[in-house]
């Protein structure tokens, strides 16, 4: 099963996120058991349509690392993988490597 989004919607494969301590312990994103707030972008939407009929163009493309708002996403689980579906106003950043 293949997911397609419309209009501004994009969706994203959550990114977990490991942090080291000073000691050099790494600390897994599953400590706090809270949703990463990145992640990678898997399919984008055409864009929204405007007023004057024209459709706005996406500012973002598949593969890129987004930074989204916290409580936007809507979860969707396909078999054993789960997406997050996100409106292109939540996404707050591209993180760039």
């Amino acid at each position: 099963m293949k997911l397609m989004p419309v209009g501004d919607h994009i969706i994203v494969k959550a990114v977990s996120k490991e942090e080291t301590s000073i000691a050099g312990i790494i600390i897994p994103d599953t400590v706090d058991k809270e949703r990463s707030e990145r992640g990678e972008i898997i399919a984008v939407g055409p864009g929204r349509e405007l007023d004057n009929g024209t459709v706005s163009s996406m500012g973002v493309s598949v593969g890129q690392i987004v930074l989204f708002k916290k409580y936007a996403p809507d979860e969707v689980k396909i078999g054993s993988d789960e997406y997050l579906v996100i409106r292109m106003d939540d996404v707050l950043a591209v993180i760039e490597n």
